[in-house]
């Protein structure tokens, strides 16, 4: 439901905008070409729309310029189709923000060490913008942030060069909702939030994100759709918080988490079911309520859920030692010296990427207590952990029946679990990929 009114009657420079998205002549201007700048720019090429894609990172900018693309998302051909279309150019110039009609921010948001939001690049591409703003321009921030960044920060910026917004410009937060390797959702059939700084504003960026989206629903302002992006993903963090929680709790009680799982998602109403595993990683869940959470802190209120969840998340990779240590201790082994297959590295099934992803720590903590380690990962082909780098090895029977102990981290779709199964002498499984199995003895749960 949209709780900003329809514009009736646009002022010049919104109908202007609005008339140009529409009739597909407008020029796209695309900040940060990765997971989430890059797949966005593809879907404004299919519409006709003239897009410009902009780095810095000189080396992405000469790979998509010679058809490689380095985003899964984006294959090589679909980059090729994007290039040969006329309507795509990538650059590393800034400058070339002067021509665009709309100008769409799409660059990390990290935390520092302690935690704490890390808007450089958003202050970076600000300032880039603002050095090329020109009156007939629409601005929007997608990089997820906390409540307040586009009006506190972003406005700010801008209206320092003269321009008004609402008047000669418009400025809207519209979050990124993509989740990387979903065959099944992208840009095009996600719905799209959008809050502009005014109710103009608001109109001009949904008009833009309806050339290229099924559904584009309206809020109130930028702070809701900055807030609405957080809960999501907090949302997220807190109940994977309560799955982990809760296989830690079963573990005690000498039952499946999994089967508990499985019984409770029968109800049909009241219960949503989330999984344990060995921790979360990725761009979204492990950082977000952290954006959140800094930001009420400095209202005066902590906000006591988030920490507590986010403590469980982390330890989940200690937790996944303990019973490595345990189940080998089963056996009359011991961690030290003992050859530890890894399966998947990645932070989710069938994705390269393995930012925030647990395996990374428990790659490390293994290493310190002397374990022998390979990882198998057809998405990854070498990490570093820890001080140490890894190669990547192919699964094999010689490997798995070398192993002292499989450890399934993440759940390619490319692993043969039923070879796994055969040839290893000892399996800890985190993401219950091997339940087809559970008869065997060798298998342990999370």
């Amino acid at each position: 439901m949209s709780t900003a009114t329809n514009v009736t009657q646009e002022s010049d420079v919104a109908g202007d905008l609005i008339r140009a998205f529409r009739s597909k002549t407008a020029t796209i201007a695309v900040i940060g070409m990765g997971y989430v700048g890059l797949p966005m720019a593809l879907e404004f090429v299919r519409a006709g729309l003239m897009t410009i894609g902009i780095d810095i990172d000189d080396r992405r900018c000469k790979a998509l310029n010679d058809g490689q693309s380095y985003i899964a998302d984006v294959t090589d051909l679909q980059l090729s189709e994007m290039l040969d279309s006329g309507k795509f150019i990538v650059t590393s110039e800034m400058s070339q923000l002067s021509g665009a009609d709309a100008i769409l921010i799409c660059v990390p948001t990290p935390l520092s060490k302690s935690k704490d939001p890390d808007l450089s690049a958003v202050i970076g591409a600000g300032e880039a913008v603002s050095a090329y703003l020109s009156s007939g321009q629409l601005i929007v921030l997608e990089s997820t942030t906390y409540p307040g960044t586009t009006e506190e920060v972003l406005l700010p910026m801008l209206e320092a060069t003269g321009l008004q917004q609402g008047v000669d410009f418009f400025l809207a937060f519209s979050p990124e909702r993509v989740d990387p390797g979903n065959a099944s959702y992208g840009v095009a059939n996600i719905t799209k939030l959008v809050g502009g700084c005014n109710a103009e504003g608001t109109e001009v960026a949904a008009t833009l994100y309806e050339q290229i989206c099924n559904k584009v629903v309206r809020v109130s302002s930028p702070s809701v759709a900055e807030a609405a992006k957080l809960l999501e993903n907090t949302f997220r963090s807190i109940n994977i918080g309560l799955a982990n929680e809760m296989a830690i709790m079963c573990r005690h009680l000498g039952i499946d988490v999994w089967e508990v799982i499985a019984a409770a998602s029968t109800k049909p109403f009241g219960f949503m079911p989330h999984y344990p595993g060995p921790g979360i990683g990725g761009h979204c869940i492990p950082l977000d309520p952290h954006y959140l959470a800094w930001k009420v802190r400095l209202r005066g209120y902590e906000p006591r859920l988030i920490g507590v969840a986010s403590q469980i998340n982390a330890d989940m990779p200690r937790h996944v030692i303990d019973l490595v240590t345990e189940a080998l201790n089963d056996v009359g082994k011991s961690v030290r010296n003992s050859r530890i297959v890894v399966l998947g590295v990645a932070y989710k099934p069938n994705v390269g990427d393995i930012r925030e992803s647990p395996a990374l720590d428990i790659l490390d903590l293994l290493e310190r207590r002397g374990a022998v380690i390979s990882y198998c990962d057809p998405f990854v082909p070498e990490v570093t952990a820890g001080n140490t780098q890894y190669r990547a090895e192919p699964l094999s029977a010689a490997l798995i029946s070398s192993s002292d102990c499989v450890l399934v981290i993440t759940h390619h779709a490319d692993f043969d679990y039923e070879l796994v199964v055969n040839k290893a002498a000892l399996i800890i499984d985190t993401r219950n990929a091997t339940r087809r199995f559970s008869g065997s003895r060798n298998i342990k749960y999370l």
